[in-house]
């Protein structure tokens, strides 16, 4: 794969050196890491759902934390307190642990988690500031008095 270097554009922008950095990052696969496999879905106009598959996994072996604008689920499986007399003669049921990180957009937060059937769901939300938000300016026409003042300041 092609590696971008977008150092020239680093003299000639202010502030987007974090884009870049993610756009960086997208690029290299995470060692081609497919477990556990997961959705992302667009619930609503400003929501969002990702939905893991993490079956075998109980709600204490799970960890989210939200920091900044990444997301990072890991899962660490217990050791497993099966019959002392059975013999396992086949493992295909991953046990495994896993990490996987996901990068959020500004200003989408965890709005909460639940597991269900062996799924595991994020609630994601993008909530906009106030001042963030595009408003509307009125505009007004000067009469003919206040036009000519400011065109007489405008001369001096």
């Amino acid at each position: 794969m092609r590696h971008v270097d977008f150092s020239p554009l680093y003299r000639s922008t202010v502030g987007f050196d974090r884009l870049f950095t993610i756009l960086d990052s997208l690029a290299q696969p995470e060692g081609a890491q497919t477990y556990p496999p997961y959705n992302i879905e667009r619930t609503g106009e400003s929501t969002y759902r990702i939905t893991m598959a993490v079956a075998g996994f109980s709600e204490d072996e799970i960890q989210i934390e939200a920091h900044r604008n990444q997301l990072k689920v890991t899962g660490e499986k217990g050791t497993e307190k099966s019959d002392e007399n059975a013999e396992t003669l086949y493992r295909g049921i991953a046990s495994r642990a896993f990490e996987r990180r996901f990068h959020l957009a500004d200003f989408v937060e965890v709005s909460g988690a639940s597991l269900k059937n062996g799924l595991l769901h994020i609630d994601l939300k993008r909530e906009i500031p106030e001042e963030m938000k595009p408003r509307k300016i009125a505009v007004t026409s000067l009469s003919d008095n206040e036009a000519k003042q400011i065109e007489a300041k405008a001369a001096k």
